[in-house]
């Protein structure tokens, strides 16, 4: 049996290794437990019913009707999709009429991954959850009766009327440039036409390929080459690309050039508390920048880091007054909405702030650095031999950290997750392990690309690594 653990958002293993036939009847036990034991009961007396879906990947649909199968066999009311969906589709519909929602996916992770998310109420599964379904594996023995299938539906309409409420569809109408939209050969291919003409949208890799075209379907500026040079050729407006289960988007401008998460969530953040009149705390994850945060401070609004991950974002949003989360990996969620990430939501919305403001992409965020100042912001990844104990790394790290860095003395060592240091300028610098994959992330932001790479530098030679 392989140690099953959830990390940021959900499971995940290699096809074949430990994320078996086995080991997913194994969880799906132990979710069919938890669900017996703690689903709410409706008036008539029985549960709400239970989602499973899955995305593009090997086997996934196979993987999911098991996980119906075992949820039928122990008495679930339980209804499967019956295609590949994008992760959001499955976290809407849990606002609806499901109670919870399985998902069979990997999200970004390579073609030999695969991986199991779990989604209530809008969002990620808290970890007392996820964590109380760990403690149940092996409880029981597996309950797989012959014959168990179970119902299957299309429930992407459900999803699409949500995301029509969230945008302003007349106005989106009268955006009249082109968009090139890199699907990466993911779940969410073809979601973009539901809400513009096909005319105006040139896909790319919009096929079924489980091995993504042997490129890892992770919307990072390295991977998007393709997309760079047909936004260039097609003269299009604006680049999206999604991730392979459609949760997390990149987006590049008119011009090609890759926008980064910091100026996206500025972007969208500044305008909808301008025009839309938002109000509430600004959430983002410590792998965040300085712009939100000063963005903030100019409304007098209460701004709050928290561990990566986009379920600790949500966990402010249920609690708390929240009126825009954030986090560094392509998740952006705003009041009124999923407290989820959503890469189609995310595309629509910056769509939208160019149709209502009659900007392009490159004059929005033109607009954010003359505003509250340039940002560069890059991310390094080193792949480990072998995990880190977080706590004694982040220790050793703070403890070695000069007080001063270059012509800047240090304001704060942040330790929410790994080491964040901030400058007296606000110029900042992480170092974490992953928590979802074996990799040190090294992490900068300043006004200038080669005071980025002197902060990266210095991260890299505290860390004991090297740029490879």
């Amino acid at each position: 049996m392989a140690d099953i653990h959830f990390g940021t958002d959900g499971w995940r293993g290699i096809i074949a290794w430990d994320f078996t036939f086995e080991n997913v009847h194994l969880l799906a036990q132990a979710m069919a437990d938890y669900i017996n034991s703690n689903a709410p009961v409706l008036a008539n007396g029985k549960m709400p019913p239970i989602f499973v879906g899955y995305d593009r990947r090997f086997m996934s649909d196979k993987f999911a009707a098991d996980i119906a199968a075992i949820f039928r066999s122990n008495k679930i009311d339980v209804v499967l999709s019956d295609r590949a969906i994008s992760t959001p589709v499955a976290a809407c519909v849990t606002l609806h009429k499901y109670w919870m929602a399985i998902v069979v996916t990997a999200s970004h992770n390579p073609a030999h991954f695969n991986g199991i998310k779990v989604k209530i109420a809008g969002r990620s599964a808290p970890a007392r959850i996820t964590k109380d379904m760990e403690g149940l594996i092996g409880q029981n023995s597996v309950l797989k009766l012959y014959g168990q299938q179970a119902e299957q539906k299309d429930v992407t309409d459900i999803y699409f009327k949500h995301i029509a409420s969230r945008i302003n569809p007349k106005k989106l109408k009268t955006f009249k440039g082109k968009v090139v939209v890199d699907y990466m050969y993911g779940a969410a291919a073809g979601y973009l036409e539901k809400f513009l003409p096909a005319k105006q949208v040139i896909a790319l890799h919009s096929e079924h390929s489980p091995v993504f075209g042997g490129v890892q379907p992770e919307p990072v500026e390295k991977n998007l080459s393709e997309l760079k040079k047909t936004i260039v050729e097609k003269k299009a407006a604006l680049g999206i690309a999604f991730d392979g289960d459609g949760d997390r988007v990149a987006l590049l401008d008119e011009k090609g050039n890759y926008i980064t998460p910091c100026l996206i969530a500025a972007v969208l953040c500044d305008y909808f508390i301008k025009h839309k009149k938002l109000t509430g705390n600004i959430v983002q994850t410590v792998s965040m920048g300085f712009l939100l945060k000063r963005i903030a401070r100019a409304h007098e609004m209460r701004f709050e880091e928290v561990p990566v991950g986009f379920k600790n974002v949500a966990d402010r949003m249920n609690l708390d007054d929240v009126a825009f989360g954030v986090e560094e990996a392509g998740g952006f969620a705003w009041k009124g909405g999923l407290s989820d990430r959503d890469g189609l939501a995310v595309a629509l919305a910056f769509l939208n702030v160019m149709s209502e403001s009659g900007k392009k992409a490159s004059e929005l965020c033109a607009d954010i650095v003359a505003e509250y100042g340039s940002s560069v912001y890059q991310r390094k990844d080193f792949k480990l031999s072998k995990p880190l104990d977080k706590a004694a790394f982040t220790e050793k790290l703070r403890k070695k950290m000069p007080k001063k860095i270059g012509t800047h003395k240090v304001a704060e060592l942040n330790t929410t997750d790994g080491l964040k240091v901030i400058l007296d300028n606000d110029d900042w610098l992480l170092i974490r392990p992953s928590g979802t994959e074996p990799l040190l992330r090294i992490y900068a932001e300043t006004a200038t690309k080669k005071e980025t790479q002197a902060l990266l530098d210095v991260g890299m030679k505290a860390a004991a690594v090297g740029d490879k």
